[in-house]
């Protein structure tokens, strides 16, 4: 029977912020095994299609949870996408540019900044991010914004902005994180989509039974996706939440922790 397997990027396949910016030869090796077997991989991430890494979107994986589940692609085909309410969208970014807080678009293939904005453009190119889908020229009305993603230059960001999207009642439905230290830097995204709702979507599409799917992570944007899969692989670095979760755990990303679980519980 066909299998599914989702693999969350950042300290799970790579660990960039320990010197490990791609896969390493072990775990493409135990990936391509999977789907020399017959079996689905898809990339499961809170990242939007034009912040993949050149790396994972040439390796081949069958499919993406972008957007943690907003949208869900197998190869080149959407198969579930849910929008963010354009006229949220729209209040987000008058309050935002009330209070001088920089803001992008993630759309299905693109991503929006305006030009103006450097912090967050800067902010970018700290992480490599490549600008092949970056769009400066857009009308707002126009574009359909799957995430958000935001930058204050100070952390009155944290207490005019976040605050009120998070709470006011005519953004019901929206939910968030930020960066737990400065208060700066956030996101905010559908509380009905998540990685859990992606995996489901895509395992309906392909008729997989949720007995028959897999996951790896190590953070806690991977807390419904260990709920939903019929096998928790829990990374030995993970968050200690996520742990609770696992079906078992895994060596950590630095010890091929992938490739092992990959071995032990899949092939």
């Amino acid at each position: 029977m066909k299998k599914a397997i989702f693999f969350d990027i950042d300290g799970t396949l790579i660990d960039g912020a320990h010197g490990m910016p791609h896969m390493r030869a072990a775990t493409r090796e135990a990936i391509r095994r999977v789907q020399q077997a017959g079996h689905y991989t898809f990339i499961a991430t809170g990242r939007p299609y034009a912040f993949l890494d050149p790396e994972l979107l040439d390796f081949g994986f069958d499919g993406y949870i972008l957007m943690n589940g907003a949208v869900v692609m197998l190869q080149d085909r959407i198969i579930h996408q849910q929008a963010l309410a354009k006229e949220k969208v729209e209040r987000i970014c008058e309050v935002c540019d009330e209070e001088g807080v920089e803001y992008l678009l993630a759309g299905k293939h693109h991503v929006y900044l305006k030009k103006k904005f450097r912090l967050l453009g800067d902010f970018y190119k700290m992480f490599s991010i490549s600008r092949r889908f970056f769009i400066e020229e857009f009308d707002r009305e126009k574009t359909t914004a799957y995430k958000m993603e935001f930058l204050s230059p100070d952390n009155r960001g944290f207490a005019c902005v976040y605050d009120r999207f998070t709470k006011e009642s005519s953004l019901s439905g929206v939910t968030g994180v930020m960066d737990p230290f400065k208060h700066t830097q956030f996101e905010l995204y559908a509380r009905s989509e998540t990685k859990g709702t992606g995996i489901l979507h895509a395992l309906e599409y392909l008729s997989i039974p949720v007995e028959q799917s897999f996951a790896f992570g190590d953070g806690e944007n991977d807390l419904e996706m260990m709920d939903t899969v019929g096998t928790a692989l829990v990374m030995g670095n993970a968050h200690p939440l996520l742990k609770e979760k696992a079906s078992y755990i895994v060596p950590s990303v630095q010890d091929d922790g992938v490739a092992k679980g990959i071995e032990k519980f899949i092939l």
